[in-house]
């Protein structure tokens, strides 16, 4: 909690300077090119906070862990409010959990390596604040899991490596950017619209990824 709290600070102190700096920078004549209206290529590196959630109350108790997120972004302006923002990331998601397999208790950590593409539409209502929305796909590159010490089940292994698992995933992403000149501050929430098992017969976890995700982007131009 005390992380959050710090983050929260430390973006609403970014905003304040934002806006200070965006009051200066926007150029309001007819036909100028302002920084909402200007097309940009960029990089951006941050972390993932990721949980995961079954909406058919599946008795498997979840916890969150941290994964790698980073990748590359497209602002593509119409006129100086509206835009389309596509992004190509590499995305660690994942859970710690503790349930039950082959009526034997498990404790696992899952990390799940996506290749994520989120197309979104942006809304710029002052120059340094971009709010974000809009579906995303995802493509399954690797999953790890890791069982904890005094699991000795290689049945229970086996059954989890055996799973049937859904490499394409829709999902939805709502966020929101602060433009410092060339410097990128993004915060994403991003949840699954499908669930991970492919042919819905997997009697290992079943569940929707479900994440916070905090980047620092640089434009290239």
């Amino acid at each position: 909690m005390k992380n959050v709290l710090s983050v929260v600070c430390i973006a609403f102190i970014g905003f304040l300077n934002a806006q200070e700096i965006g009051s200066r920078v926007e150029v309001k004549s007819e036909g100028e090119k302002t920084c909402r209206n200007r097309f940009h290529l960029g990089v951006k590196v941050g972390a993932n906070y990721s949980n995961v959630y079954d909406d058919e109350g599946d008795a498997f108790l979840s916890e969150p862990k941290y994964g790698f997120a980073g990748g590359g972004f497209i602002d593509i302006p119409f006129g100086n409010i509206f835009g389309i923002h596509p992004e190509v990331l590499f995305s660690q998601k994942g859970f710690k959990a503790k349930g039950s397999v082959l009526g034997t208790n498990y404790d696992l950590i899952r990390t799940t390596s996506y290749l994520d593409v989120p197309v979104l539409l942006a809304v710029k209502p002052v120059c340094p604040v971009t709010l974000l929305v809009g579906p995303q796909y995802s493509y399954l590159l690797q999953q790890t899991d890791v069982f904890a010490a005094g699991l000795n089940s290689s049945a229970q292994s086996e059954k989890f490596e055996n799973e049937s698992i859904r490499k394409n995933i829709l999902g939805a992403v709502f966020g929101v950017d602060i433009n410092i000149w060339n410097m990128l501050l993004s915060a994403r929430y991003g949840i699954d619209l499908q669930k991970n098992n492919g042919d819905g017969t997997s009697s290992t976890p079943r569940y929707k990824n479900v994440w916070f995700q905090g980047t620092l982007g640089f434009r290239i131009f």
